[in-house]
């Protein structure tokens, strides 16, 4: 499969297509509207199974594997936020809080560019090692805690103890270290049985949940504007950066080609699940016109055509050097 048939195959993909009609949907006033309650569930089912996910992939997966990957995805999830954020703040001249949001989602990783990459890798007879779901988890709640603490740590009325327990307990990071618990030690006649909702319903639940963001990403349009051009350079030479810094840091922890590339990947990526739904509970000022926007609209589909590709042939070329 080429990068276009590619890059064809997610953009037309019903979970990229609802984002697009919640998007029209503002721009020609439609009355569509999605109950505040049901976006509140699908947070919390989204956040939960992506932990189960990630504890499910781990449980099958062997010790002597895993540390040196963890390891280096740990230090991924901490350079990349901090970089994102101090990029936003310095050059995008972004406040605090959007910088944070920003951070969050380019720190994170996107489950959907995963899976993409996943199918490129295994189409190129470069199929990654099978615990990189775990991996998923992992990169993506050090960078949301990262996130958070750029904002509520210049609050002076918050000492460091409550802060951490904030940043800690808060409802996203609960579900996600808790989903991932939970998936790392149920037996598997035990997931087999939540399997229907958890595994065969979460794309449908996926769909719905980004018709609902492109809803609030159409609402917030306008304010769009004076940041369009710092947007579409950020979110393209960001994830090269970024993509660049997984690949590497995978090639040291002895990933495989495939597994190198798809670590790029999702360095390279930016959530628009775990991230959006935890932006939008712990940080409800910040601008789902940015956030999303560069997320979805400008750093998918790059990812999708010249990211992936790209990631997987200097995954080749390094693995070739060693």
């Amino acid at each position: 499969m080429t990068s276009v048939e590619l890059l064809t195959a997610n953009i037309l993909s019903p979970m990229v297509l609802a984002f697009v009609l919640g998007f029209v949907a503002i721009l020609i006033k439609s009355d569509l509207k999605l109950p505040e309650g049901l976006y509140s569930s699908l947070s919390i089912y989204l956040l939960f199974a992506i932990g189960l996910k990630g504890g499910v992939a781990l449980s099958k997966s062997h010790v002597s594997e895993l540390w040196a990957p963890i390891l280096a995805t740990l230090a991924i999830s901490l350079i990349t936020p901090l970089f994102a954020y101090w990029i936003c703040r310095q050059i995008g001249k972004l406040d605090r809080t959007d910088s944070a949001a920003m951070a969050a989602h380019y720190g994170s990783v996107s489950a959907v560019t995963f899976i993409a990459a996943t199918t490129f890798a295994q189409m190129q007879g470069l199929a990654p090692e099978g615990f990189m779901p775990a991996l998923v988890a992992v990169l993506e709640v050090p960078a949301i805690l990262i996130a958070l603490w750029m904002v509520l740590r210049k609050e002076e009325s918050k000492s460091l103890g409550p802060l951490i327990h904030e940043l800690l307990t808060g409802r996203a990071i609960v579900l996600l270290v808790g989903g991932l618990i939970i998936g790392l030690v149920a037996t598997p006649s035990g997931m087999q049985q939540v399997q229907p909702l958890f595994g065969d319903l979460f794309k449908g639940a996926l769909t719905i949940f980004l018709l609902e963001m492109g809803l609030v990403a159409g609402s917030k349009a306008p304010e769009l504007k004076q940041h369009a051009k710092f947007l579409l350079a950020f979110g393209t030479v960001i994830p090269l950066i970024n993509g660049c810094i997984g690949v590497f840091g995978g090639t040291l922890a002895g990933l495989s080609p495939g597994g190198a590339g798809v670590l790029g990947a999702m360095a390279a990526s930016a959530s628009y699940i775990a991230a959006p739904a935890a932006v939008r509970i712990m940080l409800p000022n910040a601008k789902p016109s940015l956030y999303l926007t560069g997320a979805i609209v400008v750093t998918f589909p790059f990812n999708l055509m010249i990211g992936i590709p790209l990631f997987m042939e200097i995954a080749k070329k390094l693995s070739a050097q060693h």
